[in-house]
Formats: structure tokens, C-alpha cells, sequence
């Protein structure tokens, strides 16, 4: 039972230590947040939360190796994935002129529709699951804290648990929806208290996803010429 706990909670650092660090999917979540309020934001995040989930149902399936095997498939869907999100970027610059708070209420589904369609042809995603989502899968162990971006070296051999457990999995997404609720929450909170703030999240939401929109159809253009 102390081992299942502590597997489950070694699956929730996991998951929130992959959601936090900034991307493309929290500039969409954040965005929402901002420009429409908490429901929107949670909302977008519960996108990028299902595609997840797709995710994880197809490694299991054996159907996301399909595009290891096919680099063709990966370089479109990296090509597909810049495109959307060099519209998004568009929508956010749009939002930074716009009323945030009057006029029309938003689709309550819009965020969710943009972030999970946004997922599913993020290569990072797909990666993801290619390599080291397959391997939560499978009996092993996982250096959970050496798979945080950018600070992952330093954290090396600090929390090493067994994978293949659905202790570990359940904790995984568990921090998934632990981040993507409390984010927005957040964000929104900040913004009660410094009304200024809406505009420029939504100005750095632009730069982020014009700038991963880019670096994307970069991507793909290489590979595909």
C-alpha cells in the first residue's frame, strides 16, 4: 500500500514537472484564462489533457509507433502543428485589442477544441509517447525528475520509481489535471489584482506560439526537403 502511494505520488511529480514549464500549450491555456476567465482556461487545459489521453490509449494499442516508423507522417503533422499555431498566435494578438471582459460571451468550448487539436500535432507530444510514455507502460524503472525540461540533468537519480504500475499512471495524469486547473486559477487570480495583466499575457501568448509556429514549419521543411 506505502509503495502504491508513493508511486502515485512520484506519477503526480511526473506529470506536473511536464506541464509546467512553458510551451505552447500552457500559452494557450494561459491566454484563455486571461481573455475569458477561469471555465476557458480550465477548459483549454482539459484539451491538452484528453489528447494526453489519446495518447496514452494509442501507446497502448501499439498505434503510436506507426509514426516512428514513418518520418513523412511526423514532418506533416510538425508542418500542421506550426500552422496552428501561427493562427492561434494570430487569434491572441487579436485578443490584446479586445474587449476582455464585455460584449459576447466566448464558446466555452473554443479553448478546449483549439488546445486539444494543438496537442495532437505537437511533435513534443508525440515524442513524448514515442519514447518515454511507451516506457511508463512497460515493467522498468524511470528517473522521474531527470524528464523535467531543461532541469532535468540536475535532478538526475533523485526520484527513480517502478514503472509499469497503474499507481504511476493514475499520479501522471493526475498532476496533468493538477496543473491545468490550478494554473488558470492562478492567472486569474493575478488578474483581478493587476488589470493590466490580461493584455500582456495575451502579447506573450502570441510570441510563444508565433515563435513555436516557426520553429515548427522549420522543422518540417527540413525533414521533409
Amino acid at each position: 500500500m506505502f509503495d502504491a502511494l508513493t508511486t502515485g505520488l512520484a506519477g503526480v511529480v511526473f506529470g506536473l514537472a511536464l506541464a509546467a514549464p512553458p510551451g505552447p500549450m500552457n500559452a494557450v491555456i494561459a491566454e484563455e484564462s486571461v481573455v475569458h476567465g477561469w471555465k476557458s482556461g480550465f477548459r483549454a487545459g482539459l484539451g491538452a489533457f484528453s489528447a494526453d489521453f489519446v495518447f496514452f490509449v494509442l501507446a497502448l494499442l501499439g498505434v503510436v509507433g506507426f509514426v516512428e516508423r514513418f518520418p513523412t507522417v511526423r514532418a506533416a503533422m510538425v508542418g500542421v502543428g506550426g500552422l496552428l499555431m501561427l493562427y492561434f498566435a494570430y487569434g491572441a494578438v487579436r485578443s490584446v485589442s479586445d474587449s476582455f471582459r464585455g460584449g459576447t460571451l466566448p464558446d466555452d468550448s473554443a479553448g478546449f477544441r483549439k488546445a486539444f487539436v494543438l496537442a495532437l500535432t505537437n511533435p513534443y507530444q508525440v515524442l513524448f509517447w514515442l519514447t518515454i510514455g511507451v516506457g511508463l507502460l512497460e515493467a522498468g524503472t524511470v528517473d522521474v525528475l531527470s524528464q523535467t525540461p531543461y532541469v532535468g540533468g540536475e535532478l538526475a537519480g533523485r526520484l527513480v520509481v517502478e514503472t509499469g504500475s497503474p499507481a504511476l499512471v493514475a499520479g501522471f495524469f493526475g498532476g496533468i489535471l493538477l496543473w491545468v486547473s490550478g494554473f488558470p486559477a492562478a492567472l486569474v487570480t493575478a488578474e483581478r489584482r493587476v488589470e493590466s495583466l490580461a493584455p500582456v499575457v495575451a502579447g506573450v501568448s502570441a510570441v510563444v506560439l508565433g515563435g513555436f509556429g516557426v520553429a515548427f514549419l522549420y522543422d518540417a521543411a527540413t525533414q521533409l526537403l
